[in-house]
C-alpha cells in the first residue's frame, strides 16, 4: 500500500493530501530511510510533527477500515 494512503487509513494523519505533503517534505521515515514508498507489515515509520516525532510499527495493512479498528493497524514504540 502507498505510504500516504496508509497514513490516512490508519488515521495517523487525518487527510491524504497532508500525508502526501509530509512524505514529499521528507518528514516521514520508513525503517531509517526517507522515502515515499510502499508500506508492509513490520515496517517502522517515524513521522516528524514540528518539534515532536511519532514512531510506530505497522502491524496490519488494509485498504479500508472502520474508525474503531484503525488503532489496530499499528503500535506505538
Amino acid at each position: 500500500m502507498r505510504l500516504d494512503k496508509y497514513l490516512k487509513v490508519s488515521r495517523l494523519i487525518k487527510r491524504r493530501t497532508v500525508a502526501n505533503e509530509a512524505c514529499d517534505a521528507g518528514r516521514v521515515v520508513i525503517n531509517g530511510k526517507v522515502a515515499k514508498a510502499d508500506v508492509k507489515a513490520g515496517d517502522v515509520i517515524e513521522i516528524a510533527f514540528g518539534n515532536k516525532s511519532v514512531k510506530v510499527r505497522v502491524t496490519d495493512v488494509k485498504d479500508t477500515v472502520k474508525k474503531e479498528e484503525a488503532a489496530d493497524m499499528f503500535e506505538y514504540l
